[in-house]
């Protein structure tokens, strides 16, 4: 199973060269992966997920540039992989029904009061194999 972000492509998010920034497909998934964890579940009514966590490394693949705000798009998000303490997302950009980017993080769980890692709970876990699709 695969969470879908629906999000508008803003016009603020062109750059001098008329298209996309770079930098902005990180925060379209990083928008994404809060819907996923937060958002999504609130509109269930249900508690948020995986709250304390952090990005440990990052990767985008862009496929094709996007050329204008304004436009419709949305992320596709799904685990990859499940480990102890981390876990990996996935990510898709789809603008009118084209993949423009392609990602992937991995998160640590983070125990905040210590402010180093912690292994990943029972729930965590069950949550994340929802959206499980190996690599």
């Amino acid at each position: 199973m695969r969470h879908i972000y629906p999000l508008q492509v803003r016009w603020g998010d062109l750059d001098a060269f008329g298209h996309i920034n770079n930098a902005t497909y990180l925060t379209y998934i990083q928008e994404a992966r809060v819907d996923f964890t937060i958002y999504a579940r609130a509109r269930k009514n249900q508690a948020p997920i995986l709250f304390d966590m952090v990005v440990a490394r990052a990767e985008v693949d862009y496929v094709a540039p996007i050329y204008e705000g304004g436009v419709n798009a949305h992320v596709e998000i799904w685990v990859h992989r499940i480990g102890n303490s981390s876990f990996g997302l996935a990510y898709e950009i789809h603008v009118d029904g084209q993949v423009v980017a392609k990602a992937r993080t991995v998160q640590v769980t983070v125990d905040m009061n210590s402010k180093s890692s912690r292994p990943l709970h029972e729930a965590e876990k069950e949550f994340l194999q929802e959206y499980f699709h190996g690599e």
